[in-house]
């Protein structure tokens, strides 16, 4: 068996292996047990009970979160006319429409989030190829094919985070 270290001894003894813990009294002795002098993540594994292959138990949704994500989010807006100037007066870091799709098909996908109005799908959907795979491309299930591009792109800014 490997050497621990004391800090790791230490918090061995605070937790019981047998023991299943509550979500809240979980977190409390993983605050108490710091092995670290870092903020540490954590992952959690949760059996739902719900079968992928039905579309309609896909577990699939977008959260804000409280504090943001403490990385600063580039979202790039495809609109034209009041959308445009609405998505800029909200802090979007690219509007476009015609010139972004012909820059992303040159190569250039220098942006996290991808929010399109719907009037505009119809030039983005040529770009499917290239932002799919990377998760970018606009859909409406995740929220970014939307009118309302003000609100959208201040979610993002501020912490909105998609999950699957």
């Amino acid at each position: 068996m490997a050497k621990r270290g004391k800090r790791w001894r230490s918090g061995r003894v605070l937790v019981d292996s047998e023991k299943r813990y509550a979500a809240a009294e979980a977190v409390d002795l993983l605050l108490t047990t710091k092995g670290t002098n870092f903020d540490e993540s954590i992952d959690l594994a949760a059996r739902l009970g719900v079968d992928p292959r039905h579309a309609d138990q896909m577990v699939r949704g977008a959260v804000s979160l409280p504090n943001g994500t403490g990385k600063p989010v580039r979202v790039l807006v495809f609109a034209q006319g009041e959308a445009a100037t609405a998505a800029e007066e909200a802090g979007a870091d690219f509007v476009g429409s015609d010139d972004l799709v012909e820059k992303i098909q040159g190569g250039w996908v220098e942006f996290d989030k991808a929010v399109a109005t719907r009037d505009m799908m119809g030039k983005v959907g040529k770009l499917g190829r290239v932002l799919g795979p990377q998760g970018k491309m606009p859909s409406p299930k995740s929220g970014t094919v939307t009118n309302d591009v003000e609100t959208a792109v201040k979610e993002f800014k501020e912490g909105k985070i998609e999950y699957r």
